[in-house]
């Protein structure tokens, strides 16, 4: 270790979904059966390795500066190593855990530790972080964490560092899946290909922290990536892009570049592969078994008021069933509750996702997120359930809190709606049907619906302690 610079980066969970399968109310007894049957699920979701490693994490720790050492730290499975002493800790903020990473890094500050933040919510708000941090690092810090660890080992940190321009993705920048952990996770496996989104979803931020086009690595880097990455680990690959199959032409080179290494991969496309027969053939020649799809939702009204302008509904259930039967099994991510909506969505989604066989239904609650357009258009129409002016206030949950007052729906009224969709939809009995139909990956489909039957029953006692408490 000799003289070498500590620096510490931390993950921090959140307490809600797979990281906590956990009631945001306090359990009634820590002795009770009820805290006990929870806190059995908790562990069991976590030792069934559904947790994937922080991607963000591992590149900035793979950023080579002499003279000093990082180390990952990820919470969901160990404390925070106090027994050394480390020169800087970096922590990285997500909108929606504000409060918990503020508390924090406030403790370890007392500590005496200096304390670096990043991430998302320190590039959309860096006013509301200053006082919890030594450091504060805007945008992709690729390239800027270098200069911040150079400053360490030279003792002139500075109090704020910021990336001029996105980080050129072409460069090569080997990431060393070796600082994990590896029994720990479903797979150490993690790759990105891209950043960037072309498209403009008013309830999301890619394309405000990331940029309105697609940057690329090369094919040639993502390929030596995947063969370096599969002599530390045999298990399946995650590609992390938000839509995989965006630009057709790269996707089509890398995964027939990949097909003669006979991987396993799950990754995220749009449902627009459904309608790009080529390309579905090469992702499943080239060893798909899984994909995530945001669907979002089936009502044109919505998808119009959000701009969620990629494949138009009409299009969306023959698209599925085209990569189902491909072979690929399917999680559908819906949000209930966009402006267009009404009480007669809940039973359109369950036409939808009976009629498409999707293996995996995602129902969600629309997430106001500050930073985002829709957050902005709620806050103005006085729709905000929590004070728009705390960015404290605003928390990420496993639907099982609401935010904000739907456009045509009253509160009461779309929190027992949602509760009976969820509850028509998971159930043990589904759980095992989804499982044994699925077209591939039948252990993850099966695995997955029964922890969201347990985490949609969560969600819907929340909701009814929350109108209660708050009607």
């Amino acid at each position: 270790m000799g003289n070498k610079k500590q620096v510490l980066l931390v993950f921090l969970p959140s307490d809600s979904g797979v990281d906590g399968a956990r009631s945001l109310f306090d359990e009634p007894s820590e002795n009770g059966f009820k805290a006990r049957f929870n806190r059995s699920i908790r562990n069991l979701i976590k030792q069934t390795q559904f947790a994937i490693p922080p991607l963000a994490l591992m590149i900035l720790a793979s950023v080579d500066v002499e003279g000093v050492e990082q180390r990952i730290c990820d919470l969901r499975f160990e404390p925070t190593p106090f027994d050394r002493s480390w020169d800087l800790i970096g922590i990285s903020v997500q909108t929606g855990m504000t409060s918990k990473a503020f508390r924090f890094a406030d403790s370890i500050r007392e500590k005496g530790y200096k304390v670096a933040l990043g991430g998302p919510h320190v590039t959309l708000f860096p006013d509301s972080c200053r006082k919890h941090a030594d450091v504060l690092v805007h945008g992709e810090a690729d390239d800027v964490w270098a200069e911040v660890l150079e400053d360490l080992k030279n003792d002139s940190l500075k109090e704020s560092y910021s990336a001029v321009d996105f980080p050129d993705l072409s460069l090569r920048r080997p990431v060393r899946q070796q600082l994990l952990d590896k029994n720990r996770y479903f797979t150490t496996n993690i790759i990105q290909t891209g950043r960037g989104c072309p498209y403009c979803c008013d309830f999301c931020n890619v394309h405000i922290l990331n940029g309105n086009r697609h940057r690329k690595r090369t094919v040639d880097d993502v390929v030596q990536e995947v063969l370096r990455f599969s002599k530390h680990d045999k298990r399946i690959f995650f590609f992390v892009d938000d839509s995989i199959n965006a630009n057709e032409e790269y996707a089509l080179e890398l995964f027939n570049r990949l097909v003669p290494y006979n991987i396993t991969w799950f990754g995220q496309a749009t449902t627009m592969l459904g309608k790009q027969p080529k390309l579905l053939e090469t992702f499943v020649r080239s060893g798909c078994r899984a994909l995530l799809v945001g669907i979002e939702s089936i009502e044109p009204a919505s998808r119009d008021t959000h701009k969620k302008t990629q494949n138009r509904s009409t299009d969306l259930a023959e698209a599925i069933i085209n990569i189902r039967k491909a072979g690929i099994s399917l999680y559908g991510s819906f949000i209930y509750g966009l402006d267009g909506d009404t009480l007669d969505t809940p039973a359109a989604i369950l036409d939808f996702v009976r009629m498409t066989k999707l293996d995996v239904p995602g129902i969600n609650i629309l997430r106001p997120n500050p930073g985002t357009t829709v957050f902005n258009r709620l806050r103005e129409e006085g729709r905000l359930l929590f004070d728009p002016d705390d960015l404290t206030a605003y928390r990420y949950t496993f639907g099982q809190e609401i935010l904000y007052r739907p456009k045509n729906i009253s509160l009461p009224d779309f929190i027992e709606s949602y509760s009976k969709l969820t509850a028509d939809i998971f159930t043990l009995s589904n759980a095992l049907k989804r499982g044994l139909a699925a077209p591939s990956a039948k252990a993850a489909v099966l695995l997955f619906n029964m922890f969201y039957t347990h985490l949609y029953a969560l969600s819907r006692n929340d909701l009814m302690r929350q109108m209660t408490t708050n009607p």
